[in-house]
């Protein structure tokens, strides 16, 4: 849509009106006419002053599209989501505001239950009372509370509803496995071994859980070594024992290791099982999935040193597995995405023998809080509201969670969360370190005056500010049409960008990795959602993937949100979504890698959810 023809247009519109209701004032509705005469001069003013901060965007903002045929960005996109998934993700406000009203009391977890139930009911009825708690959660409660909710998806009812609706597996069960060195051998000579350690950050040497789901009893499987594991004195978290007489099959040349996604602070295997055996059954294949350490009990690096440890280990135990791991691939979402990539990073540093493919949904590339075009979709996104992914960023990176600093007052806006007004006015500030890294030399001189302007101009104001406090600064300058005011919250919340280096760790932020560290990796599909606020992580790794010449594809899905994995059996969008991420592991092991792979420049994909995925 071209932005000046709606202003032309606006403008038009207002003059047409003004024209029309400028007349004798002696007319019975004059009063009325003027009011009418005044507002659309006010809506013309706004048009002005809104006028050149779109301009500002569309200078910036071609910069996060994959190529120019598709647009890439989630900030161009109509903000819309599946209209058969907009009362699931209603009922999950309701649920996440009821939950957040008796979370903290001293109830158990039936009481807590139950008194959630009978408390929604007004959170039903009353939109704005549910904006205002949906506010107050998001801003307010600790890192605890959202572990404690994200991890209602691992309560015996929950899943047992979604076992009901899930496929038969012939074997799902836990895996305890001791912290032993191992020695694999050197992917250049294999009559060379690398040593790998066992997981020792934070806490020392430790062991490691997994979840085995296989839809068809192999080989290996039903072994009294591999059952061994399930024995520990660490009660496996479920164990669906071996069917008794069950037909075994041989090996599958086959293995899908996968990590889960959870923010890094929360969930299991057990969280998604129900896609994890589906992907068994439509890929007949087994599936290790790792239950790593989490945050900010265990922050980075404990996570991928024990990812990458349950990798090694399964290269080396894979008979065990029921494979004979000719194709191995790493399969994962959002943060589980982020390990897949960066598990692979370190097997290329040790040495070792590198998957044969990655397929990362929606992944985290970019663990900064600087902001980005897509990421301005937290302010309206119900799973993953602005302030959550920064405690989610900030537990992973070990920095203090409690970095959101609520400021006195009583009133809310149930529209806008209270960090909204903040976010944009450091747009410009977080947005510039982001842009600058890939923004061409040309396009930063000529962006540069006017960014020394802007400095001068906050300078001078304030200086000439009576309050002109770090705490009052933080609204920063106005610059509106005269008797304009901002919607806005008065109970401001401050979250705090860490200058922890560890966020720019290129084993935190692959995207922020030299191209040493990333030359080599296996064919990477990325597939990813156009509302997601992660959406520019994976299209600009995609495109610096792509610039370096390494095999990459990026498919991006419409109308879903962050983590449609989980939503895989609620409607049919999230279902093909699924299934487009099956084909792209499916390639990876029959080695068919897309036409766009083989190109330096390869293009970016868009899904039509009435059309099947395509290979």
């Amino acid at each position: 849509m071209d932005w000046r023809a709606v202003f032309t247009a606006l403008e038009a519109v207002c003059e047409e009106n003004i024209t029309a209701l400028s007349g004798p004032t002696d007319l019975l509705y004059s009063n009325a006419s003027g009011r009418l005469v005044t507002c659309m001069r006010k809506i013309q003013e706004h048009g002005h002053a809104l006028e050149p901060v779109v301009a500002g965007f569309t200078a910036v903002y071609h910069h996060y599209d994959f190529d120019t045929e598709t647009p890439g960005n989630g900030y161009r996109t109509l903000v819309k989501f599946s209209p058969t998934l907009r009362p699931f993700l209603q009922t999950v406000v309701i649920s996440m505001v009821s939950f957040g009203e008796s979370y903290g009391k001293q109830q158990s977890g039936l009481g807590m239950a139950a008194f959630s139930f009978l408390t929604s009911g007004k959170y039903v009825i009353d939109p704005e009372l549910r904006g205002a708690e949906f506010e107050r959660i998001t801003q307010n409660l600790d890192m605890k509370f959202w572990k404690s909710f994200w991890n209602l998806t691992e309560s015996d009812l929950l899943s047992g509803l979604a076992s009901i609706a899930s496929n038969l597996v012939q074997l799902n069960i836990t895996l305890t496995i001791p912290p032993k060195p191992l020695r694999l051998p050197l992917a250049s000579d294999p009559r060379l071994f690398a040593p790998v350690s066992p997981p020792v950050a934070h806490w020392g040497p430790g062991p490691v859980n997994m979840r085995l789901i296989s839809y068809e009893l192999r080989e290996g499987q039903d072994s009294e070594e591999l059952l061994s594991f399930s024995r520990t004195e660490a009660t496996p978290i479920s164990l669906s024992l071996v069917p008794f007489g069950a037909q075994k099959h041989p090996p599958s040349p086959w293995l899908l290791i996968h990590f889960h996604g959870g923010g890094f602070v929360a969930q299991t295997s057990k969280s998604h099982e129900n896609y994890l055996k589906s992907w068994s059954k439509d890929l007949n294949v087994p599936i290790l999935s790792v239950d790593y350490s989490l945050a900010p009990e265990a922050p980075f690096p404990r996570a991928l040193e024990e990812c990458f440890y349950a990798y090694c280990w399964a290269l080396k135990n894979c008979h065990l597995l029921g494979s004979t791991a000719e194709r191995v691939c790493l399969a994962g979402d959002s943060a589980g995405g982020n390990l897949c990539i960066t598990v692979s990073m370190r097997a290329m540093a040790c040495g070792v023998r590198v998957p044969d493919g990655i397929m990362a949904a929606y992944p985290a590339t970019l663990l900064t809080t600087d902001a980005s075009p897509s990421r301005l979709l937290t302010l309206i996104d119900p799973l993953l509201p602005l302030g959550v992914l920064s405690k989610c960023l900030n537990a992973y990176a070990g920095v203090d969670s409690q970095v959101v600093q609520p400021t006195e007052g009583t009133s809310t806006l149930s529209a806008l969360g209270r960090d909204t007004a903040l976010l944009i006015s450091d747009l410009t500030q977080g947005a510039s370190n982001w842009i600058q890294s890939f923004l061409p030399a040309e396009v930063l001189g000529s962006l540069s005056s006017s960014h020394h302007r802007s400095l001068d101009n906050e300078a001078h104001y304030r200086s000439t500010s009576p309050c002109s406090s770090s705490s009052n600064y933080s609204s920063g300058p106005r610059d509106y049409p005269e008797g304009f005011e901002p919607l806005r919250s008065e109970r401001l919340s401050v979250i705090q960008t860490p200058s922890c280096p560890i966020v720019k760790n290129p084993f935190v932020s692959p995207l922020l990795s030299p191209v040493d560290l990333l030359r080599g990796l296996p064919p990477v599909h990325l597939v990813a959602s156009a509302l997601d606020a992660l959406l520019d992580d994976s299209v600009m790794f995609a495109k610096k993937l792509r610039d370096m010449g390494q095999p990459v594809t990026l498919r991006v899905v419409e109308d879903l949100p962050h983590g449609f994995l989980s939503l895989s059996g609620l409607a049919k969008e999230t279902q093909v979504a699924s299934d487009i991420c099956v084909e792209r592991i499916r390639e990876v092991f029959q080695q068919q890698i897309p036409p766009s792979c083989t190109h330096k420049r390869p293009k970016l994909e868009r899904t039509n959810h009435g059309a099947g995925p395509s290979n």
